[in-house]
């Protein structure tokens, strides 16, 4: 079963805002079997909207559509959704009940282009939005079937969730779709490929590997497809278990979670803790851990040194190297990473110092420059990197790097 979303808008495609609803509605679709093949962006232009209808209805069985159904005038997707299916409208009481009761809950007087909210065009099914005025409608058509949801992006997920996921399953028959990913750290893709290689060849057509490549990282994801869940799940499990043998030594974790989330996984198994000492990524490494619940039972915090007194003052580093190594240097971060370890008494710190941009560099150390640290009480790892010339790519690559180093050595500590 095929789907393909378009979603509807100028501000999208001026960049002003970003399309979050196809990424979320595409996992949504896939977790009932539905696969999706295309994602449009089309103009608050009625020509451009009835010619992306026509053309997806050629493509796929399920059409879904956000955007342009708020009251203003240049929300026209109810208008032209209504040309393109060659009816009239005719006034929905529930929506005009619910349209009601939400401005006289706001003690707001009801406008007459309120009202219209529950005007839709005839030939379709009302799907009451409960975060909202403007309703979601269901077609029928043709033997395709079109969704159209607002486009703001809680009032969709709410209609995915409660009305059109529902309706999607109990209307359909879907085939099972099972995923199963690997999270692979320190080696690449091609390298990743060679070793499964022959497990890969010897898999059956009802069972996908894709490689999904980030920074040092590389994601395998399994992917079966048929009627019989049970038998998939067993399958798809039999191959996923083959390669992580395989790659055992490479393997962070065998679910589809972020590298931070599978190290404090793996150090609240073992009672580890871990502390940070950052300069270059200015609190990032510290927002990536505790963005997780349960972070604190792994993390204890850490410090946020720029300045060189800081340095000083909070991770122990002797005034003598800073001035005579500088703050991005071997010496530095060495010295920065120990006194995390020892000031915080962890088991475990990452240390970060670096030009991250746009401007501060020189010749011997060019914007992108970064020393990264990861030590326990026996061994420390301790590297020099020379990124690129973005600040906001600087800073998420050294976080990355630096969390990826750390997964290895707590993977070599635990062998």
């Amino acid at each position: 079963m095929l789907a393909e979303i378009i979603t509807i808008g100028d501000e999208i495609l001026i960049g002003q805002i970003v399309d979050t609803n196809s990424a979320w509605i595409a996992v949504e679709l896939n977790k009932i079997g539905i696969r999706v093949k295309q994602i449009s962006s089309v103009s608050d232009n009625r020509e451009h909207i009835l010619t992306a209808l026509a053309e997806a209805s050629k493509r796929v069985d399920v059409i879904l559509i956000t955007g342009g159904l708020g009251p203003t005038k240049d929300d026209i997707t109810k208008k032209t959704i209504a040309e393109y299916f060659n009816v009239g409208f005719v006034e929905n009481a529930e929506t005009l009940a619910h349209v009601t009761e939400i401005f006289a809950r706001y003690n707001r007087p009801l406008l007459e282009v309120n009202k219209q909210q529950a005007l839709v065009p005839a030939n379709c099914e009302v799907l009451l939005n409960k975060n909202g005025t403007a309703p979601g409608m269901w077609f029928n058509e043709g033997g395709k079937i079109y969704i159209s949801m607002p486009g703001v992006p809680h009032e969709m997920m709410y209609m995915m969730e409660d009305s059109v996921i529902p309706k999607l399953k109990s209307t359909l028959k879907l085939p099972f779709i099972l995923h199963k990913t690997i999270l692979t750290v320190g080696e690449g893709e091609s390298f990743l490929a060679e070793r499964i290689a022959d497990i890969e060849d010897s898999m059956p057509d009802y069972i996908k590997l894709a490689y999904l490549p980030k920074l040092g990282q590389v994601r395998l994801r399994l992917s079966g497809y048929g009627e019989d869940a049970k038998f998939i799940t067993a399958k798809v499990n039999e191959y996923a278990a083959k390669i992580v043998e395989r790659v055992a030594n490479v393997v962070a974790a065998e679910e589809d979670i972020a590298i931070e989330k599978a190290i404090l996984d793996f150090m609240q198994s073992k009672g580890l803790t871990l502390t940070v000492a950052e300069s270059c990524t200015g609190g990032y490494i510290s927002h990536l851990f505790t963005q997780h619940a349960g972070s604190s039972k792994v993390f204890l915090g850490g410090a946020v040194s720029y300045s060189y007194e800081l340095k000083e003052s909070m991770l122990g580093v002797k005034n003598e190297t800073l001035w005579q190594y500088g703050a991005v240097s071997k010496e530095t971060v060495t010295e920065m990473v120990f006194g995390a370890l020892n000031n915080f008494n962890s088991d475990y710190a990452i240390a970060v110092t670096g030009i991250a941009g746009p401007d501060g560099g020189t010749s011997d150390k060019p914007v992108g420059t970064v020393w990264i640290a990861v030590a326990n009480k026996d061994k420390s790892v301790i590297k020099k990197f020379t990124f690129g010339n973005k600040r906001k790519q600087n800073i998420e690559r050294t976080a990355t790097t630096a969390l990826n180093i750390l997964n290895i050595l707590l993977h070599e500590k635990a062998e």
